[in-house]
């Protein structure tokens, strides 16, 4: 047993071991001449001067090459006008979006509620005969009565908002009317402003 155990390990353990093995070329062998790539045969490329030529156009290419020129203003304003409008599409689709997914989720009265809205809507253009003001202007308030009965928070908030801008268009419109007042009625040649009449 020992015998055999000893035959297998001799040639395992020779496997482990490593040896380095250095290849030299004979002295006496003849230099062998290297080619290049370009001398292969299979490489060679014909020699040979190119040159490109352009075709003329033809009278289709020459009268789409008009056109494309004559609508170059347009297509340029109507690519500006594009990505201008874009974000404000996408942002009307996704309020759309948002509107339906409110309706489909609606909280608890909301339809009623919006169809006492629209009846005030109603009730103010019957009172609007004869004057085209009243139609502007008796609907909506209706309307608005409507609203702030039930959503009473939203309308003061409004309410503050829309005061605060109808306080700045009216003190806008008062400083345009007194720059007109100063300019065309305090000239200093006027009659009421001469320093003889005071």
């Amino acid at each position: 047993m020992f015998k055999v155990i000893q035959r297998s390990v001799g040639p395992a353990s020779l496997s482990l071991l490593t040896f380095r093995v250095y290849a030299a070329p004979k002295k006496d062998a003849p230099h062998k001449n290297s080619m290049k790539v370009d001398e292969l045969s299979l490489y060679s490329a014909p020699k040979g001067q190119c040159k490109y030529v352009e075709e003329p156009r033809t009278q289709l290419e020459e009268s789409i090459s008009q056109l494309r020129h004559h609508f170059e203003p347009y297509t340029s304003w109507c690519q500006e006008t594009y990505s201008k409008t874009k974000p404000k599409m996408q942002s009307l689709v996704q309020w759309g979006l948002d509107s339906y997914e409110y309706l489909q989720n609606a909280p608890p009265g909301f339809f009623p509620r919006l169809g006492v809205i629209g009846f005030a809507g109603l009730v103010g253009l019957l009172f609007t005969r004869g004057s085209k003001i009243k139609k502007l202007v008796y609907p909506p308030a209706f309307m608005g009565l409507a609203a702030s009965i039930y959503y009473p928070q939203q309308a003061i908030a409004f309410a503050q908002v829309t005061g605060e801008k109808l306080y700045d268009w009216g003190l806008r419109g008062y400083i345009v009317i007194e720059d007109l007042w100063k300019e065309n009625f305090q000239k200093p040649g006027n009659v009421k402003n001469s320093p003889g009449n005071k």
